[in-house]
């Protein structure tokens, strides 16, 4: 295949010299009457441009096939419907182009340029309404499908969900680069549409450009989630172009889109939390579904803990539950890594999260309960 396209790429490079020797150098030569100059050109044109193809094919190789690799990747995360759509619309738009060029093909001197233009532009103009257009596609699809009296899986599912009228998801960046709604939703205890707005890609297509390495490290993050998505919730998950250019944040164009949809935002971020609420638009925060989940500890509890580095108030240790919950124990800061048994006194509950607080359990002298692989010391 290699030597294939190698030999392609000579003969058309050779092509290439052959025209430009035809139409360049032929009609000087042959006002001149000199045939033999006019020869000489037509067989060292393509022989120095087929040369120079051949020479140069290995390079336009290389940028062909890397090209195709990235076309193939970008593609990998597109949904099938939406390629067709596209493929559609571009169809349809050029279809539409030769109509028009048709009638100005004629025109003197400018007609064939004015074709060339046109099928360029309603070329790309259909490719990216059919992009953007997909859900429409497919409602027009079910249409017809309801009008024959056919009702495939996918359309009782919609219908489903539209009797329920379930308002969709808008995700805002902090919860993508988070990751942790893609697991939720799989779990099915989160229904709806999912949109994804497309200033909200932008913000995450330039903290991925970021210089700082953290920020690049989120961002490539926050994308790869969503190609995730993308792939596993292809029904589910839907861009939307929709911008408010007279809006400067992003945060209030999310409100802003919100409020349009009567959709809910999911969020991790305390702020938005608080002015959506004021705004009246419903939102969804998984830090508080993570706190919801983690389990309940009552004051009076025992449990074991090991003190890994010293509390900010005197005397204090800090140990954490493997859900990251934070224990402040008193008197611990003398048992810096030991395993100790806990009794719980209090529990605070903060938006940040929930903290307790527990002192070392004593046996009947007065000893801190160490745990140890043997068991505890006896109390």
């Amino acid at each position: 295949m290699r030597k294939l396209l190698y030999g392609l790429i000579a003969f058309f490079s050779a092509g290439i010299g052959l025209i430009l020797a035809y139409y360049l150098i032929v009609p000087v030569f042959l006002v001149s009457s000199a045939p033999a100059v006019v020869t000489a050109a037509l067989i060292a044109a393509p022989v120095f441009f087929g040369l120079i193809g051949f020479l140069l094919a290995p390079r336009i190789y290389k940028l062909f096939a890397r090209f195709v690799e990235l076309c193939i990747s970008h593609m990998s995360a597109v949904p099938t419907k939406q390629i067709v759509s596209t493929v559609a619309g571009l169809i349809l738009g050029l279809v539409i182009a030769a109509l028009v060029g048709s009638v100005v093909t004629n025109f003197y001197i400018i007609g064939p340029y004015i074709s060339v233009i046109l099928m360029i532009f309603f070329g790309y103009l259909g490719a990216v309404i059919g992009y953007k257009r997909t859900d429409d596609l497919a409602s027009i699809k079910n249409f017809f499908q309801y009008n024959r009296g056919e009702k495939s899986e996918k359309a009782e599912k919609t219908d489903k969900k539209s009797a329920g009228k379930i308002p969709p998801k808008i995700l805002d960046t902090s919860v993508i680069i988070d990751g942790r709604i893609a697991d939720i939703y799989k779990t099915g205890f989160i229904e709806g549409e999912l949109i994804i707005p497309g200033f909200v890609l932008e913000e995450l297509r330039h903290i991925a450009d970021s210089s700082d390495a953290l920020k690049r490290n989120r961002g490539r993050r926050g994308l790869d989630i969503l190609n995730r998505m993308r792939i596993d919730f292809e029904d589910s998950v839907r861009i939307n172009e929709k911008n408010y250019a007279d809006i400067a944040e992003v945060d209030s164009k999310l409100l802003k889109m919100a409020q349009e949809l009567h959709g809910v935002v999911l969020t991790n971020d305390f702020n938005l939390n608080k002015v959506a609420r004021f705004q009246g638009v419903k939102v969804l925060n998984i830090n508080e579904l993570s706190n919801a989940v983690k389990p309940v500890v009552l004051p009076g509890e025992e449990m074991i803990v090991e003190i890994i580095k010293e509390g900010k108030e005197q005397n204090q240790g800090v140990a954490y539950l493997d859900d990251g919950t934070m224990i402040v124990v008193e008197n611990g800061r003398t048992l810096l890594n030991k395993t100790i048994y806990v009794i719980v006194t209090s529990v605070l509950q903060t938006a940040a999260g929930k903290m307790i607080f527990a002192r070392p359990k004593l046996d009947e002298a007065g000893r801190v309960c160490e745990f140890e692989e043997a068991g505890a010391v006896l109390c």
